[in-house]
């Protein structure tokens, strides 16, 4: 099998990738197109150990599975986290947090920038007829995004800052839109500022002086800057939304955060189902963020590309 492999962070393109073979519960899947996301390239910087074939967002159709064929012939997405069900958080109905879990190429289960894919049955979701593979790509940066909204409350009178207008910034930011909050994202690129304002979303530019204080932030940059600026952007008791995964050590202000009251939540996967419902309603324009799309044997040359400044998704069709 082809696939794009990762080991030491390095990435190579294989021929003889093992042939990923359904367990019970499971289901083979054949992968029609695939995403880059900043995870991805964060593996490869060396974020977390891994080895073995990255990637995580796809859209792919069953092959087979084996107990439950009605699946077959679906075309479907797919949720990264793969849970034991046995554990405390998944008794718990925290499946996302289970203590023994497996996460799509990123943790201990090959990923999805290969031809064929293995997930559980129970991961799978059906995508609408009338979403097409490049939108339904987007499913699982969306449901992410749709996180914050099972997290917090938000109200049309909250002011609210998205930092990184990038891959995922943008996805929030149209997620958060929908609730009529008070909403600004700061940008750095003129295509981000063009993507937004089609959307009427307000974009501050990176250069301009903010002095506003926001009750609620999301920093989505992927970088320790976008922390900082979301430290002194926020108001007293106000929260700021971790969506970025940091390689190495942070340096917060701890004393800061502790007079202000200031609440910090981490927020990571999320529900597939709303992400699925807004894409079927056109409510994002996926299309404008798709920067480009390679083969399989041009994965080096994607992973570079997804990686320059500025750049919003790029995909990779098997």
């Amino acid at each position: 099998m082809r696939a794009v492999w990762l080991e030491n962070c390095k990435l190579s393109c294989v021929e003889n990738a093992a042939d990923p073979l359904p367990g019970e519960g499971e289901a083979l899947i054949r992968v029609l197109i695939a995403g880059i996301c900043s995870t991805d390239l964060e593996l490869v910087r060396g974020y977390y150990p891994y080895t073995g074939i990255p990637g995580h967002e796809f859209v792919g159709e069953v092959m087979s599975a084996p107990d439950n064929p009605a699946w077959v012939g679906r075309r479907v997405v797919g949720e990264i986290n793969i849970s034991c069900w046995n554990c405390e958080q998944c008794r718990s109905g925290r499946t996302r947090h289970c203590e023994n879990r497996k996460t799509l190429g990123i943790h201990d289960w090959n990923g999805v920038l290969a031809e064929f894919i293995v997930l559980p049955i129970s991961n799978l979701h059906s995508v609408p007829e009338q979403v097409t593979n490049e939108e339904a790509v987007f499913t699982e940066p969306l449901a992410a995004a749709f996180e914050i909204l099972e997290q917090i409350n938000v109200q049309p009178e909250d002011r609210v800052l998205v930092i990184g207008a990038g891959r995922l910034g943008q996805l929030v930011a149209s997620v958060l839109k929908r609730t009529g909050c008070e909403l600004d994202v700061i940008v750095r690129h003129q295509k981000q500022r063009d993507i937004l304002a089609r959307q009427n979303i307000h974009a501050v530019p990176a250069s301009e002086r903010i002095t506003r204080k926001y009750d609620i932030i999301v920093e989505a940059t992927g970088s320790v800057d976008g922390f900082k600026l979301a430290s002194e952007m926020i108001r007293p008791r106000g929260r700021i939304i971790l969506k970025s995964t940091y390689k190495g050590k942070l340096e917060v202000n701890f004393s800061k955060i502790v007079v202000d009251e200031v609440t910090l939540t981490g927020s990571r996967c999320g529900p597939f189902e709303p992400a699925l419902a807004m894409l079927a309603d056109r409510g994002v324009m996926t299309s404008e963020l798709i920067e480009a799309i390679y083969s399989l044997e041009e994965g080096i040359r994607a992973f570079q590309h997804a990686g320059e400044p500025g750049v919003l998704k790029v995909l990779i069709k098997p």
